[in-house]
């Protein structure tokens, strides 16, 4: 009965907690409400997006596992943003929903120092605070050193359908009740938030003919994780592309004074960016028609999910507004959509490990900080399940920067600005998001994640071989000029101005519409020494897409990087724990009470509070000797 690390809730952040511990030598015990429902895609079966696709890569380059899941479960795969710049191309996979937890129960159970326990965690055990154990509802009690919650929309749930609440974390399930009360008591500040999901409609019933078909990559070289790259083990299946009409939203506005939403039932915050039906037709009054994606959710399964149409609206409206339109005048569905509001504690009360300043070896990762979407779950999970290995063992911190991640941009966003409606990731986020492409994700962060023992041996192998390639390559493309007219006949083909010298191969691929791929049919020394490097199909593809993008975007990449040097020369100045800011008047008082509520731990971390001055930032500077 006693663990090293125990993990509430086996959502997102609480599978990746738990296998990033016991990877790492944590004797770990996951707790969870139902064991057939670990990893539940509770909304949309999609993993991936913009930005969140960024996340899953970063997750899997780490050692992480939701990039092998998603590949493993994939119905679907889509790059993304290709007609735009490689900083916004983002994976995205649509899951066979029952395969994906399936997956998952099996990397569990596969992990020698990793137990499930199925119950309900009623009561944190903490001692001159810090934690040291759970009880739960069976009346049985854990011992352990670090605890990480990650109990999502569960604790406190609360769902709606139209004036029907029913209490609980999802549909049929039961909420969590304990652990709020207890933190609040310990101090802690919690909120409230809000989100939902749609309908599911039964696909034998969808008219398919009315509705825009959409394949996904039918290339099968693309996916998430960076290991040995496999062919797509399930049946690809399309989505479908329908739109509302004025009909549809006649109805739903007519109905909004039996919103939830709408007539005061719901009083918490809802996502901005992911919202409901009945949100878009008042805040987009203007528009006659909103895009709907019909989603397969498996690769045999007549279940279809309608992303788009999220609402707690009444059964009755919700089933008359989607008979509207165009494909779903007959449809017949399986259950409605629905809201539902939740506890979630502000993330300020973090430090940038996920562990909480009140309680020490207490870590919280995924919605209950705030947060929406699987990836931003599963990357809190990650880094709070190496945190908690790190702190039972006596190892470093492990944090990660806004420089280095998309994970080290939400963690850093949570922590220093806290959340005011559910975060979600996106491109814009990042300052630095030219260095943060989803195809170097590897190359950013593997290294970190062999040197704390997470990336295993045979992953570390692979990415010394693609990093030495790639060197060799841009070796090669920097010192090696071009047969100037075999290369004509291939620059006449693009459109592109011809050459009437030689020049090195790297000048050449810096042309508009010149691609290495192009390059290799016309010059013969670039296709030996391809060929000379006597690698993977698979593994070339990423190579060459990486060199090419390095080389093309080379100004930005640099100008990026000494950016960003010169804001992380403030993340190097540690303010001291103890350090009173509110004896500081030369500060302005806005930025003495977020200071004392937050306290930064560096200069760098102060800079980024939002109602903070550069003036409040050279005060602390000239304070601290600098």
């Amino acid at each position: 009965m006693k663990y090293d690390v125990i993990v509430i809730g086996a959502g997102h952040a609480g599978c990746e907690a738990a296998c990033a511990a016991a990877n790492m030598g944590s004797y770990t015990l996951l707790i969870t409400m139902d064991m057939n429902k670990i990893a539940q895609m509770s909304c949309n079966p999609a993993v991936g997006g913009i930005a969140k696709g960024q996340i899953v890569r970063e997750i899997d380059a780490l050692g992480g596992q939701m990039g092998i899941i998603t590949d493993l479960s994939s119905i679907q795969f889509r790059m993304l943003n290709r007609s735009k710049g490689p900083a916004m191309w983002s994976p995205r996979s649509q899951c066979d929903r029952t395969r994906f937890i399936d997956n998952w129960r099996r990397k569990l159970d596969s992990i020698n120092k990793l137990h499930i326990w199925q119950d309900t965690v009623t009561q944190l055990i903490i001692e001159d605070n810090v934690v040291c154990g759970v009880k739960c509802g069976l009346g049985v009690s854990f011992d352990c050193k670090c605890v990480i919650l990650t109990a999502g929309t569960f604790l406190n749930g609360l769902m709606h359908i139209g004036k029907t609440k029913i209490e609980g974390g999802r549909i049929s399930e039961c909420s969590s009740y304990g652990i709020t009360e207890q933190l609040i008591n310990l101090g802690f500040t919690c909120g409230r938030m809000k989100t939902g999901t749609p309908m599911r409609i039964d696909g034998r019933t969808i008219d398919f003919s009315k509705m825009q078909r959409q394949d996904g990559d039918l290339d099968e070289g693309y996916r998430f994780s960076y290991l040995k790259g496999t062919n797509r083990i399930l049946r690809q299946r399309p989505c479908w592309i329908t739109f509302t009409n004025e009909d549809t939203h006649s109805i739903l506005r007519e109905s909004l004074d039996e919103s939830p939403m709408y007539n005061g039932q719901i009083k918490s915050i809802g996502p901005r960016y992911c919202p409901s039906i009945e949100t878009k037709i008042v805040t987009f009054a203007d528009k006659s028609q909103h895009q709907l994606f019909i989603e397969p959710e498996g690769e045999s399964s007549e279940e279809y999910y309608i992303n788009g149409f999220s609402s707690s609206l009444p059964m009755n409206v919700q089933f008359h507004s989607i008979r509207t339109v165009p494909g779903l005048e007959n449809v017949v569905a399986y259950r409605p959509g629905y809201a539902i509001e939740y506890d979630f504690f502000e993330p300020t009360q973090l430090k940038h490990t996920l562990e909480t300043k009140l309680i020490q070896n207490l870590y919280f990762a995924g919605q209950v900080n705030g947060t929406t979407g699987y990836e931003e779950a599963a990357g809190q999970g990650l880094i709070a399940g190496i945190n908690a290995h790190q702190k039972c063992h006596g190892g470093e911190d492990f944090i990660l920067h806004r420089d280095e991640s998309y994970i080290g941009v939400l963690i850093d966003d949570l922590v220093n600005k806290g959340v005011d409606e559910p975060y979600r990731m996106f491109t814009s986020r990042a300052e630095y998001r030219i260095l943060l492409r989803q195809d170097n994700a590897d190359m950013r962060l593997t290294e970190k994640g062999y040197k704390i023992g997470l990336v295993s041996q045979e992953r570390y192998d692979l990415f010394l071989r693609k990093k030495n390639a790639i060197c060799a390559l841009i070796d090669f493309l920097n010192t090696t000029s071009v047969d100037y007219r075999n290369v004509n006949k291939y620059l006449e083909s693009i459109g592109s101005s011809l050459m009437d010298h030689s020049m090195k191969i790297e000048s050449v691929l810096m042309r508009p519409n010149v691609t290495l791929l192009g390059l290799i049919d016309y010059e013969v020394s670039l296709r030996e020494f391809i060929d000379r490097m006597n690698i993977e199909s698979w593994l070339l593809r990423e190579v060459l897409e990486e060199v090419e993008i390095m080389i093309k975007y080379s100004g930005y990449i640099e100008r990026e990087k000494i950016i960003a040097e010169k804001i992380r020369r403030l993340d190097y100045i540690k303010i001291p724990d103890n350090f009173c800011f509110d004896e500081l008047q030369s500060l302005s008082t806005e930025a003495r009470q977020k200071f004392e509520r937050i306290r930064p731990r560096t200069i760098g971390d102060a800079s980024r509070i939002p109602g903070v001055s550069p003036n409040d930032i050279n005060v602390l500077l000239l304070l601290l000797g600098r």
